[in-house]
């Protein structure tokens, strides 16, 4: 950042043009070359003082060496420590989070939603490298909170804006109160495991029951009385599903590429930036900005032979569970047959899942 100089005063009764005109014909470089009253003067870099002490008892010269430190305009400011510690400041702090909003209307949701951020260290001054995936925060901020339907994110630069979206409000005054009934299998399956709030439990675990079965009985029996309370709740069993699919072997897809992080230096001179301002009061001028974009790439997949295993399974795991409820549990899945023409790929996949199988049964009248 800062260029080395040297003076040079020549004097003497030696040769001084034929010294000047050698010393051109070197590597070394002559600056602001002056001659006054048989004294020369000029500015050279390192390589020239090498050359003159090197030359100049040939052509019987004094010559006076003086070291100078020489800066230019744009030098002077990138030697500055001011302007290193104005970089470095808002490069530093654009690895951290500085402010986190929440858009809603309701008190409530913002409270509690503040809350579960806080337990998880998702606060202001938080390195952006430490924050957790979207899917991680969305499932805490959901979790136990059956009036969040779904969580939006938007993040710009070091600003994380969170918009929940809220479930629709159910009135349960309007509806009727359901008929006492018993709980019986939806599907053939192996009990794992009861859940239930109300009822007598029928079935046991690692039994295995039939479709319509009587797992849990909503009639309760303590010696000669009998009372009917209703079953309520859940039987989780493990049961198995064939899933067929047909698919394009070449599919396109989009995906996020490279981020691109942008670094402006505002001149508080130019009158443009500060017009831009002026037009909009909410906009704040500052000396440096930050602007972040991610770009979207186009990308083509070829299945082939082989990606049972690594892509076909997985992607229809996730068409599964993205077609159940949340508590269902994917065990197991096995391969039955794939196979490939020139434009589709076909196949069968059985999927063993882990689902609650009770479903209601009015208990009839009389009983």
């Amino acid at each position: 950042m800062i260029g080395k100089r040297y003076e040079i005063i020549i004097t003497g009764k030696g040769n001084k043009a034929a010294f000047l005109r050698k010393l051109s014909t070197t590597k070394a470089k002559i600056f602001q070359l002056s001659n006054v009253e048989d004294c020369i003067r000029f500015y050279t870099d390192k390589e020239g003082v090498r050359q003159i002490r090197k030359i100049r008892k040939r052509y019987d010269v004094q010559v006076k060496i003086s070291s100078v430190e020489y800066k230019n305009g744009t030098t002077k400011i990138l030697s500055s420590y001011y302007f290193l510690i104005a970089c470095v400041i808002p490069l530093c702090a654009s690895l951290f989070l500085w402010t986190i909003e929440i858009e809603s209307t309701m008190p409530e949701v913002t409270d509690r939603i503040d809350s579960k951020l806080k337990s998880a260290s998702i606060v202001p001054f938080t390195p952006l490298t430490k924050l957790p995936d979207e899917k991680d925060i969305r499932q805490l901020l959901m979790l136990d909170d059956p009036s969040l339907s779904w969580v939006r994110f938007k993040r710009v630069g070091t600003k994380l804006t969170i918009i929940p979206m809220l479930s629709p409000i159910s009135s349960e005054a309007g509806k009727e109160r359901s008929k006492p009934s018993h709980l019986v299998a939806r599907t053939a399956g192996v009990i794992t495991r009861f859940e239930l709030k109300s009822g007598e439990r029928v079935g046991r675990i690692h039994q295995t029951v039939r479709k319509g079965e009587l797992l849990a009985s909503g009639i309760l029996e303590q010696g000669n009385k009998t009372t009917v309370v209703g079953a309520e709740g859940s039987v989780y069993a493990n049961y198995w599903v064939e899933y067929s699919f047909s698919l394009p072997r070449k599919i396109s897809y989009r995906s996020q590429g490279d981020e691109t992080v942008r670094f402006r230096f505002h001149n508080p001179l130019d009158r443009k930036s500060k017009s831009v301002v002026k037009d909009n009061p909410k906009k704040k001028w500052s000396l440096f900005s930050l602007d972040r974009s991610i770009d979207e790439v186009k990308r083509n997949l070829t299945i082939k032979p082989g990606m049972e295993e690594t892509l076909l399974a997985p992607l229809l795991k996730e068409q599964v569970l993205s077609e159940k409820n949340d508590n269902v549990v994917i065990v197991e899945e096995k391969i039955l047959h794939v196979t490939f023409d020139n434009d589709k790929v076909e196949g069968t996949i059985l999927f063993q899942l882990n689902d609650n199988i009770a479903i209601k049964k009015p208990i009839p009248q009389g009983d």
